[in-house]
C-alpha cells in the first residue's frame, strides 16, 4: 500500500520522506507560486490556475491571494465559493466546501495531524481526516478547522474559533473550542436592511 493510499484510509502514513508525496506537494507549490504572483486584476488567469489545481470547482469561485495548500487535488468547492486572503488548506485528506461558502481572511483548514507517540512522530508519520463544510456557510476571520470536522448547512462560525468537533446545520457557533451558541433565527435573517 502506498503512503497516499494509507492517508486516504485514515491510517498513519509517511508525509515527510515519501518521494511521491513530496513531488506532488512540489507540483502544487509551483502552481501556487505562479498564482500568488499574478496581478490581482488578472481574474481569468487566476481562475484557470485554480481550476487546474483544485480537484473540483463550480463555475464561480474566487480565492484571494495569497492562498496556500499542500496538494490541491483533495480540495473540492461548490458554486459561488469565496475565500479571502491568507487561506491555508492542508489537504492531505479531502476538504469539501458546499455551495455559497464564504471564508473570511486568515482561515485555516487542517486535515493533517501528528501522533502523540514521539517515536511515530519523529519518523515523519502523520494522519489525515477529511473536512466537510456544507452549503451557505460563513466562516469568520482567523478560524481554524481541525481534522475530521463537518460543519452543517446554513451555519455561521464566529471569528477566532477553533473548530475541533462537528457543528450542526443552521447554528451560530464560536469559541475555542468552538461550541454552538444558538440556532439562527428569522430575526437574524431580518437584522440588516437593504437599501
Amino acid at each position: 500500500m502506498t503512503e497516499k493510499e494509507k492517508a486516504a484510509q485514515g491510517l498513519l502514513y509517511d508525509a515527510n520522506y515519501d518521494r511521491n508525496l513530496i513531488e506532488e506537494r512540489l507540483f502544487c507549490k509551483g502552481i501556487l507560486y505562479e498564482y500568488n504572483r499574478l496581478h490581482p486584476s488578472l481574474l481569468e488567469e487566476r481562475e484557470k490556475l485554480l481550476k487546474k489545481l483544485l480537484g473540483k470547482t463550480g463555475k464561480n469561485l474566487l480565492i484571494e491571494q495569497p492562498f496556500l495548500c499542500d496538494y490541491g487535488y483533495n480540495i473540492e468547492v461548490g458554486e459561488n465559493f469565496y475565500a479571502n486572503t491568507h487561506c491555508t488548506i492542508l489537504d492531505a485528506a479531502k476538504v469539501t466546501f458546499g455551495e455559497n461558502v464564504f471564508v473570511a481572511p486568515d482561515c485555516s483548514f487542517y486535515t493533517a495531524g501528528h501522533p502523540f507517540d514521539l517515536e511515530q512522530r519523529n519518523r515523519g508519520l502523520e494522519y489525515a481526516f477529511p473536512i466537510k463544510v456544507g452549503n451557505n456557510v460563513w466562516i469568520g476571520g482567523h478560524v481554524v478547522v481541525l481534522p475530521g470536522v463537518s460543519i452543517g448547512d446554513n451555519s455561521v462560525i464566529g471569528a477566532g474559533s477553533v473548530v475541533s468537533k462537528n457543528i450542526p446545520a443552521g447554528v451560530l457557533a464560536a469559541g475555542n473550542p468552538c461550541k454552538v451558541i444558538r440556532e439562527i433565527t428569522d430575526d437574524d435573517r431580518r437584522k440588516y436592511k437593504e437599501a
